[in-house]
Parts: C-alpha cells; sequence; structure tokens
C-alpha cells in the first residue's frame, strides 16, 4: 500500500497508525467485493447454502468496523491530531462507514437468493433475473478502482468511478424499465418484480457508496470536500490540475 499520505509526519508513531488504519479498511473492502461476488453467484446457481454464509460473513465487516472506530478514537486521545491530520483521520473512518453500508446491502442480496429457492414458492425466470448480476458485477468494478485509487492516491482514477456511477445510473433506469415491462406482459410475476426491484435498488446503493468512497479518496489526496459536488465541478478541479 501507498504510504504517501502518511510519510513524514513529524510523529513516526502516528504515520504506523494511519497505515494500519488504511490496511483495515482496504481489508473490510476486499472481504465486502467477496460476499458480493458470492451473492451474486448464490443468486445465479439458486446456491441457498452459500446465500447463508454470505449473510454470517457480514458479521466479520460489521467486526472491521467496530475495530477502526475504536483505533479512530484511540489516535485521537493520543495524538490529539488538527488541520489535515485530523481530516485525513475523518475522511478514512467514513469510506469504512460506506464500506460496512456496502456489507449490508450484500448481505441483503444474499437474501434474495433465499427468498426465491428456500420456500415451495415457485422462483422467477431467468429474464426477470439477469439485470442484478450484470449491475453487481458493474458496482463491484467501482468498489474495486475506488479502492485503487485509496491505495494508489490516484485522484484521477478516483474521477474514474464517479463517471461509471453516471452510467450505473443509466443502466439501472433501464432495468426497471424492462421490468415493468415484463409486468405489463405479466401481471402474475409482480411479486417477484417487487422483490427484484428491491434488489436492483440494492445494487445501486452499493454504487453508490462506491462513488461516496471515491469522493473521500479526492478529499483525502487533494484536500477538496466533493461530496456535493456534481461530476463536471470536480472534473474541472482534477483535470485542471
Amino acid at each position: 500500500m501507498s504510504d504517501k499520505r502518511v510519510r513524514g509526519h513529524t510523529l513516526q508513531e502516528f504515520d504506523r497508525e494511519m497505515s494500519a488504519l488504511n490496511g483495515l479498511v482496504l481489508k473490510a473492502a476486499a472481504k465486502a467485493r467477496k460476499n458480493l461476488a458470492q451473492a451474486i453467484q448464490s443468486l445465479e446457481e439458486k446456491d441457498t447454502e452459500l446465500a447463508r454464509q454470505v449473510v454470517l460473513r457480514d458479521k466479520e465487516i460489521d467486526a472491521l468496523e467496530l475495530e477502526v472506530d475504536e483505533k479512530v478514537l484511540q489516535i485521537i486521545a493520543r495524538r490529539q491530531p488538527v488541520a489535515k491530520d485530523l481530516r485525513d483521520l475523518l475522511a478514512v473512518s467514513k469510506m469504512m462507514s460506506d464500506v460496512e453500508r456496502i456489507g449490508d446491502e450484500t448481505r441483503r442480496l444474499a437474501r434474495l437468493t433465499l427468498a426465491f429457492y428456500s420456500g415451495d414458492c415457485s422462483p422467477p425466470c431467468d429474464q426477470l433475473l439477469r439485470d442484478i448480476p450484470k449491475l453487481a458485477r458493474f458496482v463491484d468494478g467501482m468498489l474495486a478502482k475506488a479502492m485503487q485509487a485509496f491505495e494508489d492516491d490516484d485522484a484521477r482514477m478516483a474521477l474514474e468511478v464517479l463517471r461509471m456511477d453516471v452510467q450505473l445510473d443509466n443502466e439501472m433506469r433501464a432495468a426497471l424499465r424492462r421490468l415493468s415491462t415484463y409486468l405489463l406482459e405479466d401481471s402474475r410475476s409482480v411479486g417477484h418484480v417487487v422483490k427484484i426491484t428491491l434488489g436492483l435498488r440494492g445494487v445501486d446503493r452499493i454504487g453508490s457508496h462506491a462513488a461516496y468512497i471515491a469522493r473521500h479518496v479526492i478529499f483525502l489526496i487533494k484536500g477538496q470536500d466533493v461530496r456535493h459536488e456534481n461530476l463536471e465541478e470536480v472534473e474541472r478541479e482534477i483535470e485542471g490540475s
């Protein structure tokens, strides 16, 4: 992992503590990505046992969030960071919160597999489900790129994530239109369509959290809070630098 953000500090112990904190966030994100991949695999393969494993493993990400929170409090208490040090510390803490929420959404996706294939009701057809795996793999790419930008201190890569978020919005609208069309053709599928719509919304939220992580990365690198700026404004700030 790149140490550019924490090198050169007058307190080498603070540098080491921040590097360890960054490592925990990266570890949690790796677990979230694994859970997402297996949640989608469980849906495609109708594997309820794998889905249950994903649900249980979300607790590992929760535990890492608690560990990060505890370390943040310890660093604040011991080092009393100010200015940039404090901003960086809080930004990393917020990134961990987004990773934890991604874990929550992934757990809900796994429960979708259980809802469709654990009971006696007939499952939805593959045509209805096809957009969830497709978009889930897209948002996994967003998360992977956001975390790589964090690891490499790469603001331009973080900007790519924000561009992908715009593409995700377009893909999501198209997927919801396809569901609406299917429902008009066969109103008996309304129960499945409702569950699948909730699943798609969960995938969309994963993409939103990945985009927020990318915005936190830009803040860490540039010192500019871009959480509420639109894509064009962020592009001007990064491309113009």
